[in-house]
């Protein structure tokens, strides 16, 4: 069992960040295993999956490189850095300049990742010095081709997977906030963090930076930048975690207006204002101005959770939502 022993002061000024470097990468993973487990995931590689493919095949060295670099046990330590909260009062990092890193590698380092990833010698087409930036060429290619074209939607809801997870840190501690962030990972007490079921020997993270970072993608991993900073990056829970949830029914927006269909829709699961903001894209003046007239027509009701009020359908709105198909 590999597990953290992680003190008091480090899990205190633990992190959330989003990355999108860390979202390419999960993509990247989706695009290899050519398979999805939800909707939202399928019709995604639908689009992508064959210009991936015919990318790859033009390139059959950066191809071999991918795939030793991503492999079902581990993920090549080059490819992904442990993302680097902003400071305060600063942008956060871009895709660009979180690339740079992986451009950056060492040969050295980026082989002897390849060696561990693949549990073997190093075959000779592959002892190359252009192994980190032939990765980086086709990271480029599947953020600019298929992320950075609905950036904006997957980073709100990223960001309303964050804002979850800080309901749950507010509510019940850390304990409660790493509970089935990823297979294998819980909290075990006494200040140590099971991160995965691997035999691996603990690692003592002293006064290093613990960042914990959501992706869309189905696969999450561990990174780190010994002794500075350590990463858990991990799928996004529910609903929020599905780009590909039912669309607003026509009828429903004509009748209650599409912005307010869309507030009603979502709320097939519980969720606060803030989520709402931050899955929507509306501003919290527009939703809340949402949820009062939902409310009155007992169409959602609310109740507190903690520090959060959660909002969520009656019998009444799931009925007008399947009338309208």
């Amino acid at each position: 069992m590999g597990w953290w022993q992680i003190s008091a002061d480090t899990l205190a000024g633990g992190r959330f960040v989003v990355s999108p470097l860390a979202e390419t990468v999960a993509s990247l993973r989706t695009l290899e295993r050519a398979a999805s487990g939800h909707p939202g995931g399928r019709a995604w590689l639908e689009r992508w999956l064959p210009a991936y493919r015919l990318r790859q095949s033009g390139d059959p060295l950066s191809a071999w490189i991918v795939r030793a670099a991503l492999t079902p046990h581990w993920s090549a330590d080059y490819l992904t850095p442990a993302p680097v909260p902003p400071l305060a009062g600063q942008p956060p990092a871009t895709f660009a300049q979180e690339l740079e890193q992986v451009r950056a590698t060492p040969p050295d380092r980026a082989r002897a990742d390849l060696v561990h990833t693949l549990r073997g010698p190093l075959p000779a087409g592959l002892d190359r010095d252009d192994l980190a930036g032939r990765s980086a060429d086709v990271l480029e290619w599947v953020w600019t081709h298929t992320v950075l074209p609905e950036w904006p939607t997957r980073r709100r809801v990223l960001e309303a997977d964050v804002i979850a997870r800080a309901a749950q840190l507010s509510r019940g501690g850390w304990a409660e906030a790493l509970a089935g962030m990823r297979p294998g990972m819980r909290w075990l007490g006494e200040n140590r963090l099971q991160i995965n079921t691997y035999d691996n020997p603990p690692r003592e993270l002293g006064g290093a930076q613990l960042v914990f970072t959501p992706v869309t993608g189905e696969v999450g991993w561990v990174c780190w930048d010994i002794p500075y900073r350590y990463g858990v990056v991990y799928p996004c829970s529910g609903v929020l975690a599905d780009p590909g949830r039912a669309p607003v029914p026509q009828a429903l927006g004509a009748l209650i207006g599409p912005a307010r269909a869309g507030v009603l829709v979502l709320l097939a699961s519980p969720l606060s204002t803030t989520q709402l903001v931050a899955l929507t894209g509306q501003g919290l003046g527009s939703v809340g101005r949402h949820l009062r007239i939902l409310l009155d027509a007992g169409l959602v009701r609310r109740r507190r959770d903690g520090r959060s009020v959660l909002y969520f359908r009656t019998a009444a709105g799931d009925a007008l939502v399947r009338a309208a198909g």
